[in-house]
């Protein structure tokens, strides 16, 4: 529900059309360096990871706790803390770079695009895994759409492909404890190598 806000419409995040927009032409930098062990990549930045500057950080996201739940990580990071991630060879980047509040609000054309930047992108830096969190995302990207979570038979050069559960609060397919074992099986590849 809108209220009225010094003559400005606000929604429900408290914030005003303008600021909203403001924030949806932010870019939230990735976290990247060549030769990761996994390179995370998140469908697009919510608005609050726009507002913030940090990856996954809406309060309601589950990547944080996931990925310390599923060995990747010695303690539960912060948001703020995501640079540390290149301690433990991994990366976040986004399929699209535009903000938004909704994922469904992308175009199919920017998910496409998206799948060719991020193929780019992960020909040049060569991360041994590529983790897509989202398999509606992962298969609009790159056209694969019978992909089904897990270890993908498609790899980008030498990088191999692997699609997670959607990390956000919206996705109530998945508990933390079923995500955490699944990001745990690819924790396992990556880290641990073949089973």
């Amino acid at each position: 529900m809108s209220e009225e806000t010094s003559g400005r419409r606000t929604s429900g995040t408290g914030m005003t059309g303008d600021e909203m927009e403001a924030l949806r032409a932010r870019t939230v930098p990735d976290i990247v360096a060549e030769g990761l062990r996994v390179l995370f990549c998140g469908i697009n930045p919510g608005l609050t990871t726009a507002r913030l500057g940090h990856h996954f950080a809406h309060p309601g996201n589950r990547f944080w706790p996931v990925l310390h739940a599923s060995g990747f990580t010695p303690r539960r990071l912060r948001p703020s803390e995501q640079h540390e991630l290149l301690t433990y060879g991994l990366g976040i980047t986004n399929i699209s770079p535009r903000p938004t509040a909704r994922a469904d609000e992308l175009t199919p054309e920017e998910y496409r695009t998206g799948g060719r930047v991020l193929a780019e992108k992960v020909a040049r830096l060569r991360p041994e895994w590529l983790a897509v969190v989202g398999v509606t995302a992962y298969r609009a990207a790159f056209g694969d759409r019978k992909a089904q979570t897990g270890p993908q038979e498609a790899a980008i050069g030498g990088t191999r492909v692997w699609v997670l559960p959607n990390p956000s609060g919206l996705n109530a397919h998945w508990t933390p404890e079923t995500m955490a074992e699944e990001y745990g099986r690819l924790r396992a590849a990556a880290l641990d190598g073949p089973s």
